[in-house]
């Protein structure tokens, strides 16, 4: 793989030991970051667009958090019916999604 033009980090609250265990897990973290892969997928955005599980970010009353990189724009209380318009506004046509975004 190529270095990717966007890398997208999604707390699913997995802890050390591989449980998903957390807030972010209880929201539906694990199921974004699926449907967050299939979206690429279907899109043909694989070349262009990574997807990583992390553990926390710490903000655990914003979340599930989707961090996007390189602009650094991290997403808050995203759903799994936001996969979609972060995937279209900002991996096909570069525009933030700035209902989700953290200022």
């Amino acid at each position: 793989m190529q270095k990717p033009k966007y890398h997208a980090f999604v707390c699913t609250s997995s802890k050390i030991n591989g449980q998903q265990k957390g807030f972010c897990s209880s929201k539906d973290g694990v199921e974004i970051v699926q449907n967050l892969v299939e979206e690429i997928e279907e899109r043909d955005l694989n070349d262009s667009v990574m997807v990583t599980n992390v553990g926390c970010f710490g903000i655990c009353s914003s979340g599930p958090i989707v961090v996007v990189y390189p602009e650094g724009v991290w997403y808050k209380e995203v759903a799994v019916d936001d996969v979609t318009e972060i995937v279209e506004s900002h991996f096909e046509n570069g525009k933030v999604v700035e209902r989700l975004e953290i200022k």
